[in-house]
């Protein structure tokens, strides 16, 4: 049938569920037509029909329910002359479940005589034999429908975790498509799809952003400017006019509460004039302005005081959204899903913990999650979801720690004697932290399971030095290790420092720009095991790399690799050692949450001889003082980096300087006498690599960089470190850019130009001119503004935190000492109280394998 009469019957069966009271659609069934007739042409529907159609419904609303009735009959026997596929009963296919609802959403609706005897009316009463579906198609016959269960939903709180309980109690519709919802056809579900929501369940979880509480009721002569409230009041008067020499359309309501009167405004919302009329009492709900003098609520909710309020008079949801979907729908089809689905949940967590943790259950927490009832509840509801959340967390890597601490792999013994010998060759002495770290690994290397450590260090902290004592002790009993870094330069830095402390030993360097002859010398090197350190990047993991004897990998800012390339460099060994480093500092609460199966070595204390760098923030007006400085620092010998944070100009950003065009600018009107350098991340690899090469090598005195300059790379004589825009970074960013000065003995200097005046107050700023530690800064970082740039540091595995804040450490350790009790007791969740909780790791964890592997 073509799809025009289809979406026709689709309004006529609703109109019937409705007992034919001219709701099927708002304000009518007669505005089917504002859409249907160019719809209907556009497929080429008989005229005669599209006619007959349009007269029936321009004169149904005046028509009693039983001559509703009839009309709808006759005009869907006339349709079916022509189209005899219309008035086809399906073969073999049962008549359509009406889906259930609560009893308290079953509104009374008038029993109407059927043109054949009996009755009709209710949504639970049979379909006429009339509006009987047409034969599915292939496609639809897929999806399934309803999606409510015919039993009823399980009561809340019931528990199924005893001993013997069912082991799946996942509703088996919870994964239906969404195109089983009333409402939500193909195009939408492709629209709720880009929002992550592809199924029944995925709705379950796709949780508010934010809400507005409209639950105080204020009378209209109490409200104030910029208030957000919500009031009730009889409509007064409605109408629609041009403005703005009729380029818009103002549709404006007065109501009144007996106390006072209100306007309400909506723009280019013509349709609205015709949803209300004088005398119907509605509740408004939006944000009051001031216009001429009078209060004004412009472009509010709104709905008839006897509806359910779903979108005002209460705590409403906030959804993210995407084009072409609205929040009143979305959050109307969330009602609908949630209502229903919430309380059929059975809880993943045994009752043991959830009672010991104080957590309500899941199916409370989650419809709360969504329509709270008070802002207590909203609050009890967020904290059993992030209890989940990092409970699922603690529980994936105290299984990965299990699985790697069950593998065994070589010892390699380090006397103190020859470790003592090698400490005494440096150029200079181990700090405390340092020392601390090499002792772990030393302990590590000879218990004979992998080691698998963290080696967390502000910049310049030192974790080169201990990288490669790691690296000598492997090699002392002929072994070879790899060392693995995100970018050539950086892989090259790390050539020169092995190079350096390793004297002696056969250390290489393999990236992508090692020319054949030689990647072909290294390969047979590594395969000979004449090589014993091999430094790189990518280029490592190659197929034809193959190694002799492989037991020390070490990836630097490892974040920076993805998880099957990190592996892929692991399985060049058998179960060698692992030792990431990271120059990111990671606040106590963020490690405990994100690092729990590796072991950590913090590098909190500065070599000797390192200078705090001096930081100031400049009002963009004073920035003739830090070109002052520039000047002076480059007429003595140095070098500068100026950071922006944009490539090039935007519309949306123009008040951000820009790399590019600020590039030109400064070589040319500000510092004409230098040589300046520009890079930015949209520059090839090579490329890059060139730039930072020839700044490395002096042939540049000041460096035009975005952010890209931010991990790694070590200038020495650089001691100007300028950030534009600074308050557009986080503090872990500019801790980060700070870190790129201050490399060598020389005093250096980082200045802070925010991009207008007011951001000089920043908080971020302000941290920055107080601190060097970049621990202070990175817990400071993580209370301004969350765990975002933390969190993109981690493996694939982790699901996305919905609702769990990482700055939350009486959550994370009360989750965390839940998580440890259980492990102990069953750590592959095999007794039968803990099978749903597995089904609902495994969901949560997904294909992810996590660092270890």
């Amino acid at each position: 049938m073509l799809p025009s009469l289809e979406k026709l019957r689709k309004f006529f069966r609703l109109e019937h569920e409705n007992g034919y009271n001219n709701t099927a659609i708002i304000g009518g069934m007669v505005k089917i037509l504002d859409f249907w007739e160019s719809e209907a042409r556009a497929e080429s529907v008989d005229e005669a029909v599209v006619q007959a159609v349009t007269q029936r419904l321009k004169g149904y609303e005046a028509l009693t329910p039983q001559g509703r009735a009839d009309s709808l009959k006759g005009l869907w026997k006339r349709l079916g002359e022509t189209y005899p596929e219309a008035t086809q009963k399906p073969q073999g296919q049962p008549r359509p479940q009406q889906r259930p609802r609560p009893p308290q959403q079953q509104p009374p609706r008038p029993q109407v005589s059927h043109p054949s005897g009996g009755t009709e009316g209710g949504a639970g009463d049979e379909m006429p034999k009339w509006l009987e579906p047409t034969p599915p198609t292939r496609e639809k016959a897929e999806a399934p429908r309803p999606p409510a269960p015919r039993a009823p939903a399980p009561p809340q709180g019931r528990s199924e975790t005893a001993p013997g309980g069912r082991t799946s109690a996942t509703p088996a519709a919870l994964g239906a498509q969404l195109t089983v919802l009333q409402g939500v056809g193909p195009r939408h579900a492709q629209t709720l799809g880009q929002l992550g929501m592809t199924t029944l369940g995925d709705m379950l979880y796709y949780f508010p952003r934010r809400y507005e509480d409209y639950s105080q009721l204020k009378p209209i002569k109490n409200l104030w400017v910029n208030e957000i409230v919500t009031v009730i009041g009889a409509v007064q008067s409605v109408g629609t006019r041009p403005v703005k020499n009729g380029k818009l359309q103002l549709t404006e309501a007065v109501i009144t509460d007996g106390t006072g009167a209100l306007r309400l405004t909506w723009f280019n919302q013509p349709w609205i004039a015709n949803r209300m009329k004088v005398g119907d009492n509605i509740a408004a709900s939006g944000k009051l302005t001031q216009s001429l003098g009078r209060l004004v609520m412009t472009n509010p909710d709104f709905e008839p005081v006897e509806a359910e309020h779903l979108h005002t008079n209460r705590i409403v949801p906030i959804y993210p959204l995407t084009q072409r979907i609205t929040q009143k729908w979305l959050r109307g089809l969330m009602n609908q899903v949630v209502t229903y689905w919430a309380p059929a949940l059975v809880d993943h967590l045994p009752d043991s913990i959830r009672t010991s943790a104080g957590l309500l259950p899941l199916g409370r927490a989650i419809g709360q999650a969504h329509f709270p009832d008070s802002q207590d509840e909203l609050k009890r509801a967020r904290a059993r979801l992030a209890f989940d959340e990092i409970f699922f967390l603690q529980m994936g890597v105290l299984g990965q720690k299990r699985d790697w601490q069950s593998a065994t792999a070589r010892r390699f013994e380090t006397s103190d004697e020859w470790l003592g010998a090698r400490l005494t060759g440096l150029p200079f002495t181990l700090t405390g932290a340092q020392t601390r770290a090499v002792d772990e690994i030393r302990r590590d290397l000879i218990a004979g399971r992998p080691m698998n450590r963290l080696l967390q260090g502000d910049v310049g902290s030192g974790k080169t030095v201990v990288a490669a004592l790691a690296a000598a002790m492997i090699n002392q009993s002929g072994a070879q290790a790899a060392i693995m870094a995100p970018t050539s330069i950086l892989a090259e830095q790390h050539f020169r420092s092995f190079s350096d402390l390793l004297a002696g030993t056969n250390v290489r360097l393999l990236v992508g720009d090692t020319p054949e002859s030689e990647k072909a010398e290294i390969r047979a090197g590594l395969a000979d095991g004449t090589i014993k350190v091999i430094v790189g990047t990518h280029a490592l993991i190659e197929d034809p790399v193959a190694f002799q004897d492989l037991q020390l990998v070490v990836i630097d800012e490892q974040h920076r690799f993805g998880v099957e390339q990190r592996a892929a460099l692991r399985n060049k060994g058998t179960t060698p050692h692992l030792l990431v480093m990271t120059a990111t500092p990671i606040p106590r609460s963020l490690a405990l949450t994100l690092y729990g199966d590796l072991d950590l070595s913090v590098m909190d204390e500065m070599p000797a001889g390192r200078q705090p760098i001096e930081t100031f923030i400049l009002r963009p007006q004073e920035r003739e003082r830090a070109y002052s400085l520039l000047r002076s620092q480059v007429k003595d010998g140095r070098q500068a980096f100026i950071i922006y944070p944009l490539i090039e100009e935007s519309e949306k950003m123009d008040n951000l300087k820009a790399a590019t065009e600020e590039h030109e600018k400064l070589s040319k009107e500000v510092f004409p006498e230098y040589k300046l350098g520009l890079l930015h991340g949209r520059m090839k690899p090579n490329e890059k690599d060139q730039v930072m090469a020839d700044f490395r090598d002096k042939k540049y005195d000041m460096l035009v960089s975005t952010t890209v300059v931010e991990v790694g790379v070590d200038v020495s004589n650089a001691t100007v470190m300028l950030v534009e825009g600074a308050n557009h970074f986080g503090l872990a960013q500019l801790h980060q850019l700070r870190g790129r000065v201050g490399r060598g003995a020389a005093q250096s200097y980082c200045l802070l130009v925010p991009d207008h005046e007011d951001a000089v107050e920043n908080e971020r700023l302000q941290a920055m001119a107080e601190t060097n530690d970049g621990f202070i800064l990175a817990d400071r970082d993580l209370q301004q503004r969350g765990p975002g740039e933390f969190l993109g540091t981690r493996q694939a595995g982790f699901g996305v935190l919905k609702m769990a804040s990482i700055t939350d450490l009486p959550l994370i350790e009360k989750a965390r000492t839940q998580a440890q009790s259980l492990f102990e007791k069953d750590p592959n969740l095999e007794q039968p109280e803990h099978k749903l909780l597995a089904e609902a790791l495994g969901r949560f964890w997904g294909k992810g394998t996590g660092d270890v592997s």
